[in-house]
């Protein structure tokens, strides 16, 4: 940084001091200070400010020398390898004669307002008391995670459209927002996407989010510590409570006891309860009765098994976050053939972008098939037309001929077109080679079948629990 340039008044003023004496910043520099804090919003991205810049306090300021704090030496070591020098160039630009950032770890760290009443005061430190408190037991949140990477579809839109409305909500809307779907769906994402936005929409407000093992694993930890009340009185005083997960206390009775008052108290005091399970409060198995009506209480959102145009979708934007040139044609067919949960189809797209990024090599159909070769031929190992026939008769309580028979009663043709649905989901068969192992069907009956279930699927819970049994049941 070029030392050419005058001081400011600002600067002069704080440079009065003794020598080498850190001085109390001044109003000044307060107010350049959150300036450039505020910049850095659109400096780095939302994302990046929430999870590493947000808690940066401004200590002192000495002799050309801007002192921050942050809570942890692991949150100041990354920022001074990533972010610290843009930061002083910030800091320079607003004020020419700051010369250093000094980047300093103080855990519960508070920004002191000058025009802030001794009241006022104790009430921030208090609120920030409770945040950090909370902040100990809560669970990390992604950066990724947010409602912008969100790519939302036809199977995920009640889901996404009632976590937005809880956020952006003065209110509580439902109590609780019960989200569930199978495994990689989304569930976790959207969680975090909630927690975010309430950081940063609702900054009064205490969000805490956890795991329900954690839940379960600070409980039990009460417990041996004679510290129950300590326990309750945590997790009883926030504002929005978030359990992910909550299918893993199944058969832990004195845990969902604790769960069972604690949620009572939160609705009592009108505090936000957002849960997300792998499947409807009604068919979670080993939770007590009393405690699966309570999750019902409120809004219960499920997401579906992903469509083609929402996996594509999704590939699309990765694409796009990645900043990685792979052809349509690539995302078409991971899009086809990647169908068993979001997770894997990114991580297939991961596989592809590293492996051409090592061996310097472009990305085409030929080189996807060859690096993927172990998935693509586990997923057609696993799941035949054939094997689908036999889930779907099996769940309907059907005879496996019913699939090729020329029986229309509803009892039979609806569970065919299911499976015709599957067939086209779950297997890079073609419609024409879908129709042959379905009696010999034409295309044209398999494509009306698979938008027929499509339009189900969104107006019928059941049918949209039928599919994601069966599927769940086919991908393992």
């Amino acid at each position: 940084m070029s030392e050419v340039g005058g001081k400011s008044a600002a600067v002069a003023k704080e440079n009065a001091g003794l020598e080498g004496a850190p001085l109390v910043p001044s109003r000044e520099i307060m107010t350049l200070w959150k300036k450039v804090h505020q910049g850095m919003r659109g400096e780095f991205g939302e994302a990046i400010f929430r999870s590493w810049l947000k808690p940066l306090v401004l200590q002192a300021y000495y002799h050309g020398t801007m002192e921050v704090s942050v809570p942890t030496r692991f949150m100041r070591d990354w920022i001074q390898n990533h972010y610290a020098e843009r930061i002083l160039a910030m800091c320079s630009e607003a004020d020419e004669g700051i010369k250093k950032l000094q980047i300093v770890v103080i855990q519960n760290a508070i920004i002191e307002d000058d025009d802030a009443d001794s009241a006022d005061k104790k009430t921030i430190k208090a609120n920030q008391n409770k945040k950090d408190e909370v902040a100990s037991v809560s669970s990390p949140l992604d950066a990724r995670f947010t409602f912008e990477s969100f790519v939302v579809g036809k199977s995920n839109a009640l889901a996404h459209a009632a976590a937005r409305r809880v956020v952006e909500s003065m209110a509580v809307p439902f109590n609780p927002l019960f989200i569930y779907g199978g495994v990689g769906l989304g569930k976790t994402h959207l969680m975090h996407a909630i927690a975010w936005q309430m950081e940063e929409h609702w900054a009064d407000k205490t969000v805490m989010y956890l795991s329900a093992e954690k839940f379960m694993y600070q409980f039990v930890r009460a417990l041996r510590a004679n510290d129950t009340m300590n326990f309750k009185e945590q997790f009883r005083s926030v504002d929005v409570l978030m359990i992910d997960d909550v299918q893993f206390i199944s058969g832990k009775e004195s845990t969902q006891e604790e769960f069972f008052h604690t949620f009572n108290a939160l609705v009592d005091q009108n505090k936000q309860i957002i849960i997300s399970a792998d499947k409807a409060p009604s068919d979670l198995s080993g939770i007590d009765e009393r405690l699966r009506s309570r999750l019902a209480w409120g809004l219960v959102a499920d997401i579906h098994p992903t469509t083609y145009e929402l996996r594509l979708g999704i590939l699309q934007s990765k694409r796009e976050q990645l900043q990685a040139d792979v052809p349509d044609s690539v995302l078409e067919f991971l899009a086809l053939k990647v169908t068993s949960n979001i997770r894997e189809l990114e991580g297939a797209l991961n596989r592809i972008v590293a492996h051409s990024d090592v061996a310097k090599q472009e990305i085409t159909l030929e080189s996807t098939q060859e690096v993927l070769q172990d998935l693509l031929r586990a997923h057609d190992r696993r799941i035949t037309i054939d094997e689908i026939q036999r889930k779907v008769a099996e769940h309907y309580n059907l005879r496996l001929t019913d699939m090729h028979s020329a029986r229309r009663a509803r009892n039979v043709a609806r569970p065919r077109q299911v499976a015709m649905y599957l067939a086209k989901q779950l297997t890079a068969r073609s419609l024409p080679e879908i129709g042959r192992k379905f009696g010999g069907r034409d295309h044209t009956t398999v494509m009306h079948a698979v938008r027929k279930i499509e339009e189900l699927m969104e107006e019928d819970a059941q049918i949209a629990q039928d599919v994601d049994v069966v599927r769940r049941a086919l991908t393992g």
